[in-house]
């Protein structure tokens, strides 16, 4: 079921992003449009693994330089049945992980030394293994296909709110009535891009709970990383996390009001808590 309302909501963002093009030139604009968010996520399916490891300072490790965290990634790729990731350890003391890469021949995982000392390795190993099912299952690649499309809608909202002001868009009603469907569009389409952006994340995140849990064997000990991991993650806020790549991480490095958790990219934990525990549940 998270599958299919990820290819529907993917589909929702394209016909968007058809759509603003569109308002903006008619059927010169969707190509453009359509051009634009290929150029995009052609450079974001090469090297948005790269940027987003550099940004956060993550360093390469090897079985020599880190046996144990090392040891343990390659036990759960091996039971995944899946090639061996680059392993990361970042520099930082909030504790989080994430996983990057276009596909697991070329993938990457990626653990903060706090989470190294916050969790119990059974913990850990829960957590390596909701990484490694988001690679599994591609998340990465649509996480960054979902972000591509939504950076695009909203610069092209931009565009389509100038436009609507000075007179531009193809619309064939009268001035004042395209004006305002040009800046009714320019507004809500941006704000439902990210409304999507939003769900295409927290499917995948139920999904890669579900999946690693499975891999480790063990639900409870990934639910019991992830409340340990929302206290640590508040206490302790990543301040090189940015907004754009938040959703990446297993739990959101960002402090935030209740508001902001709202819009957050990450399901409730309590959801992702309880699912797990009813997944012990069924395996007892």
């Amino acid at each position: 079921m998270n599958r299919i309302k990820t290819t529907f909501l993917l589909t929702c963002l394209t016909l968007l992003l058809v759509a603003m093009g569109s308002a903006i030139g008619g059927q010169s604009g969707m190509v453009i449009a359509f051009v634009l968010a290929g150029g995009m996520n052609f450079f974001s399916y090469w090297y948005s693994d790269k940027i987003v490891l550099k940004m956060y300072k993550a360093q390469p490790v090897n079985e020599a330089q880190s046996p144990a965290f090392y040891g343990m990634v390659k036990r759960l790729a091996q039971r995944a049945e899946m090639p061996m990731p680059k392993v990361y350890i970042i520099p930082s003391e909030s504790p989080n992980a994430f996983a990057t890469g276009r596909n697991p021949q070329n993938a990457a995982v990626a653990a903060t030394e706090g989470i190294m000392r916050m969790l119990s390795e059974e913990e850990l190993e829960g957590v390596m293994a909701h990484e490694l099912a988001h690679v599994a299952n591609r998340d990465t690649l649509i996480s960054t296909i979902a972000a591509t499309f939504a950076g695009a809608i909203a610069m092209l909202g931009n565009m389509l709110q100038w436009a609507a002001i000075f007179g531009g868009g193809n619309s064939d009603e009268e001035e004042g009535g395209g004006m305002l469907s040009g800046l009714a569009l320019a507004f809500i389409a941006p704000m439902a891009a990210m409304l999507i952006q939003m769900a295409v994340s927290r499917s995948r995140e139920y999904l890669a709970d579900a999946s690693g849990a499975k891999i480790c064997g063990n639900p409870l000990a990934l639910a019991n990383a992830l409340r340990k991991l929302q206290m640590g993650a508040q206490m302790t806020p990543m301040q090189e996390a940015t907004p754009a790549t938040s959703h990446l991480f297993i739990v959101n490095p960002l402090s935030g009001s209740s508001m902001l958790k709202l819009f957050s990219t990450h399901p409730p934990m309590e959801e992702r808590i309880a699912r797990l525990e009813a997944m012990a549940t069924e395996r007892s």
